[in-house]
């Protein structure tokens, strides 16, 4: 009897657009507004963010544009071939740091709130074991089915979010978003970093690419899918801001989940929406988790082919499950998610252009 292939080993420019937003958009939502307010003034935030979001657009676009120069081959295989092999080394393993780090904190906050709004008699550890362990299986499966995945929540995470904005327009109000431009230099420098670290996603595509079976459009979709994600994110703050005020939004700790408990649905039919808002949302951050473990398990697999996947997830786990409960409050996890920022940026970003530098001294040395 013939054995059943769920899937291929390539996936559609379009299934990897998707992947962009459904890795950017995670815990960052539920938490960014409340940063952007504490470090500006008014709506400030907002063009900061709306900055921010042009240049990782830029950047998303930027290294998709690289790895398509190496259609069908690992980020190890071309960085070794374009810088050397201990310089690939030392890349590969930063990203696959930064894919656990990330993992590990999207763990840790997900914990953190469910504990708050769905099971404050549940320790959060034993949460976060249970969501770990859905992750290990998820990563564990298809590479492609993981695209897939995300394709099918994707729609359903926009159109609630969508629906917590159009229900909450009864309390916007106008006033709230000026006057603008009154924040310092030194604050707006902060909340840009802030900003840009949440959108540090777009490091998939130095390993994703590879499976692409026609890259050539992978620049403009990843591109067109991060644009999307900075407009959802644009969306939401407005909202809190516009709903809450300035002062309000820098004080609540999620602001996104206090916004989808505000909403009142006409009929009564639903009073508290931000349960539905918060199961909706356990799928986005679950892709964002899956991704960033599969792009860790895939940086190393690199490094140790002698080590199959399910031993690498098998060793990885625990590593993700002991960083994600070291910190023990929302400082201390601010501090993981601005490290995994800062990490997932640097690395991607410099990377990127080394490769480029490389690439065009060998262009001018082949002239």
């Amino acid at each position: 009897m013939k054995k059943f292939e769920y899937a291929d080993d390539q996936i559609g420019d379009k299934e990897l657009m998707i992947a962009i937003p459904s890795v950017v958009i995670g815990v960052g939502v539920l938490s960014l507004p409340r940063s952007l307010a504490e470090s500006t003034n008014v709506a400030d935030g907002l063009f900061i963010l709306f900055f921010g979001g042009l240049c990782v657009v830029f950047i998303t676009w930027l290294v998709a544009k690289l790895a398509v120069q190496f259609p069908q081959e690992s980020f190890f295989s071309y960085t070794t071939s374009v810088t050397s092999k201990p310089v690939a080394v030392i890349y590969t393993l930063l990203l696959s740091v930064y894919g656990l780090s990330m993992t590990a904190f999207e763990t840790r906050v997900i914990a953190a709130v469910a504990d708050q709004y769905l099971f404050n008699r549940t320790p959060f550890g034993i949460i976060a074991l249970t969501f770990l362990l859905v992750v290990m299986y998820a990563v564990s499966g298809s590479r492609t089915g993981l695209f897939r995945l995300n394709m099918i929540f994707l729609p359903i995470i926009a159109f609630i979010t969508l629906l917590v904005i159009i229900f909450n327009i009864g309390m916007f109000v106008p006033g709230n978003l000026f006057p603008v431009f009154t924040t310092d230099f030194s604050s707006q420098v902060s909340a840009f970093i802030e900003s840009t670290n949440t959108f540090t996603g777009f490091g998939i595509l130095l390993f994703y690419t590879s499976l692409v079976k026609s890259p050539r459009n992978v620049p403009k979709k990843a591109a067109a899918g991060m644009a999307f994600a900075v407009v959802l994110y644009i969306m939401i703050y407005v909202m809190c801001i516009g709903g809450f005020g300035n002062l309000a939004t820098g004080n609540l700790l999620y602001p996104t989940v206090e916004l989808a408990k505000d909403v009142q649905i006409p009929g009564g039919f639903l009073e508290r929406f931000e349960l539905l808002f918060f199961v909706i949302w356990i799928m986005a951050i679950f892709n964002t988790s899956i991704m960033a473990m599969d792009t860790a398990v895939f940086a190393l697999n690199a490094l140790f082919k002698k080590n199959r996947k399910m031993q690498l997830i098998f060793i990885l786990s625990p590593l993700v499950y002991i960083v994600g409960m070291m910190p023990q409050n929302s400082n201390e996890i601010d501090a993981l998610g601005t490290f995994m920022g800062v990490l997932g940026a640097a690395a991607t970003i410099s990377v990127t252009v080394l490769l480029f530098i490389f690439l065009k001294l060998r262009a001018r040395k082949k002239q």
